[in-house]
């Protein structure tokens, strides 16, 4: 079956170009910015680790990601176009392309649009330890008024209440470890937005996707979702109503000002053949002044309802468990669980140099990623993310290792650390 490929790329590059070039006038707007972004990681493994096999005791991992953003406005109409050059270079990259499909959901390879409605994706290599490749990000289309906007193309968008794990967050959430939270990875969808004289919105979006084997697009892949937010003075509201991936899903949630903290949260009901699975997150974040420097703190409680109940992770117990895989392997969760608790504090040493000190607790294990996070403002326009990891769990735990066929191996990974310089232009 004949799909939109790469030359959807290409024609709508020719498009920015018309756009920038004829379309705009003298009262237009039009930007175009970016970044450039090298980062490096180095991984230890344990000695009873089974990457040792693969790795030895440490592997390194390495990528540039220069992203080219363009904006164009002309009366109502709008255009946004993110164009992504990323070359990596790593042992990961090379570990992850010899794996069955079946392992790929737990150790993703390169960027991919093989479910998205277009494929605006194109690998020029892909060999050893070495890849490079090109995509849109964001290719959108969208038209406001005073009170409705309406986008369709490639676009990210980000519901829900939680600030590290987010179960309304149904499409493509961060990592709750991750560092560079800046840009999401976009889909292919139609947005629409109403805005209320009150402050009150209601959102819809649908999403389109291919199924995997047959290239088509089907309801059962796709998803179909309206929010609706309503505001008071100390608080605020959503309630959703999705059919994801073929189940229906509704989700419900607030935030509300205590004094000078604020407590969040949300819960989903999704709605299986089988049986219906909630989930929920709820935090508390609060600001103060310690020792003269600023302080912004935050405590959230996570339960994943898909996750596992019996403390078991090795592969033969996930395969049990294929909800969750699913959702692993189509980036909505990153947790193997079900009860977490995430601490967080970022303190200001001054303003131009941010420490951030997180755990991510599985509570029944008992196991926990800690992890330190700094952030430099070396100049203008300049600045430099770097991030310390330390697992902590016995054998067999999330955070320590989950348990393999072979006795007393286990999938396991030490401390890590990462820097990552961003230069924005």
């Amino acid at each position: 079956m004949a799909r939109c490929c790469f030359r959807a790329l290409a024609v709508f590059a020719g498009a920015v170009l018309a756009c920038a070039g004829v379309v705009l006038g003298d009262d237009d707007a039009a930007s175009l910015t970016g970044r450039v972004s090298p980062q490096i990681a180095l991984t230890t493994y344990p000695a009873d680790s089974a990457f040792q096999e693969v790795f030895g005791s440490t592997s390194t991992d390495s990528a540039v990601d220069a992203r080219f953003v363009f904006r164009a406005e002309r009366n109502r109409w709008s255009l946004d176009v993110d164009y992504q050059l990323i070359g990596v270079y790593g042992d990961r990259l090379e570990f992850t392309r010899e794996l069955p499909a079946e392992l790929r959901i737990l150790f993703p390879h390169l960027p991919s649009d093989r479910t998205r409605l277009f494929d605006l994706t194109y690998v020029f290599t892909d060999s050893g330890k070495s890849a490079a490749l090109q995509r849109l990000d964001r290719a959108a289309v969208g038209y406001a008024t005073e009170h409705a906007v309406v986008k369709f193309g490639r676009q990210a968008i980000t519901w829900g209440n939680g600030l590290i794990y987010n179960v309304m967050d149904i499409f493509n959430p961060f990592d709750p470890a991750a560092v560079d939270k800046e840009y999401k990875t976009g889909d292919d969808m139609l947005y629409g937005q109403y805005l209320h004289s009150s402050g009150d919105d209601l959102q819809g979006v649908m999403v389109f996707r291919r199924n995997p084997i047959t290239e088509d697009v089907e309801a059962d892949q796709s998803s179909l979702a309206f929010k609706y937010h309503h505001m008071e003075s100390l608080s605020e509201y959503d309630a959703l109503v999705a059919q994801h991936y073929g189940d229906p899903l509704l989700g419900a949630g607030m935030n509300y000002n205590i004094g000078g903290a604020v407590w969040r949260g949300d819960a989903t009901f999704s709605f299986g053949e089988d049986e219906t699975v909630a989930s929920l997150v709820t935090s508390l974040s609060y600001s103060w002044i310690w020792g003269g420097k600023n302080v912004s703190g935050l405590a959230e409680y996570f339960f994943n309802g898909f996750g596992q109940s019996n403390g078991c992770y090795s592969p033969a117990c996930l395969e049990e468990n294929p909800e969750l895989l699913k959702r692993i392997a189509r980036g909505e969760l990153f947790n193997l669980g079900q009860h977490y608790l995430a601490l967080s504090a970022m303190i200001e040493i001054d303003p131009l140099f941010l420490l951030t000190p997180n755990a991510f607790v599985n509570v029944a294990d008992p196991s926990a990623l800690f992890q330190l996070v700094f952030q430099n403002d070396l100049r203008e326009n300049l600045l430099l993310w770097s991030a310390i990891n330390i697992p902590i769990g016995a054998n067999g735990t999330e955070f320590g290792g989950a348990a393999t066929s072979v006795p007393e191996l286990f999938l396991s990974a030490g401390p890590s650390a990462s820097v990552q310089l961003v230069w924005y232009w």
